[in-house]
């Protein structure tokens, strides 16, 4: 099992939890986020993730992907079997596919290495600076179900099974039916951030979501694309 460091930091109601094998980076970042006011907790294993995020509910992972004992994009998806906890992967695989991989587990970002230290801290600002989605109760919008305190979204009466990024897209879709959104637009809400270099994500999450449409209702024009500008929800 690996090892845990807690340092302790008035600015933070829970702490950041840091899962790296590399003791001398998993320092670094700590030093960084401490300085940025943060609590952090240090782990080393990947099968010591899941037991501490169901007992001490941290506010934000920075999960690595190559891990021993558990593999970062295992985790990822078993963590997100209980937890909404906001997922960053940390990556030295720059393969699009791998990245693409851990976003549609349900990861909310990705930071390749190398990177600086400094753009880690505003990943994780830009991360927890995004609203809460668990807000309200049920509502229909069209074919549509919509229950945000249960973060689920049924179609034609039958639950949607969605990735964390998945419900966060259709839910934007859905509380403004009829509105055309831009890429920039979803970016900012999926990921907190207008990167372009994250618009083949926004494309994956739609091609995803149009599949699981399809499995429940042949009813899938409702999503649609506007050419040259972005996707909307037609629920007329």
């Amino acid at each position: 099992m690996g090892s845990v460091a807690m340092v302790s930091e008035t600015h933070s109601v829970s702490p950041i939890l840091i899962v790296e094998d590399e003791p001398k980076l998993a320092a670094v970042l700590a030093d960084y986020l401490h300085a940025a006011g943060f609590a952090t907790v240090q782990l080393g294993n990947g099968l010591d993730v899941a037991p501490f995020v169901r007992e001490h509910s941290p506010q934000l992972l920075l999960l690595d992907l190559m891990l021993p004992g558990r593999g970062g994009l295992e985790v990822c998806r078993e963590v997100r079997t209980f937890s909404i906890v906001p997922i960053i992967m940390v990556t030295a695989l720059v393969e699009e596919i791998d990245r693409l991989l851990g976003l549609e587990l349900g990861a909310d970002d990705y930071i390749c290495k190398p990177f600086s230290p400094r753009e880690v801290v505003a990943r994780v600002k830009a991360v927890l600076r995004r609203p809460p989605l668990v807000t309200g109760a049920g509502q229909r919008v069209g074919a549509f179900l919509l229950d945000e305190a249960r973060m689920r979204i049924s179609f034609h009466g039958q639950r949607l099974d969605l990735t964390t990024s998945e419900y966060r897209l259709l839910r934007r879709l859905l509380l403004h039916p009829g509105r055309v959104y831009s890429r920039t637009q979803l970016l900012v809400e999926l990921h907190g951030t207008d990167d372009e270099s994250f618009d083949r994500a926004i494309d994956t999450h739609i091609k995803n979501l149009r599949k699981k449409l399809a499995s429940v209702s042949s009813d899938t024009s409702v999503l649609r694309s506007v050419y040259g500008v972005g996707y909307q929800l037609d629920t007329e």
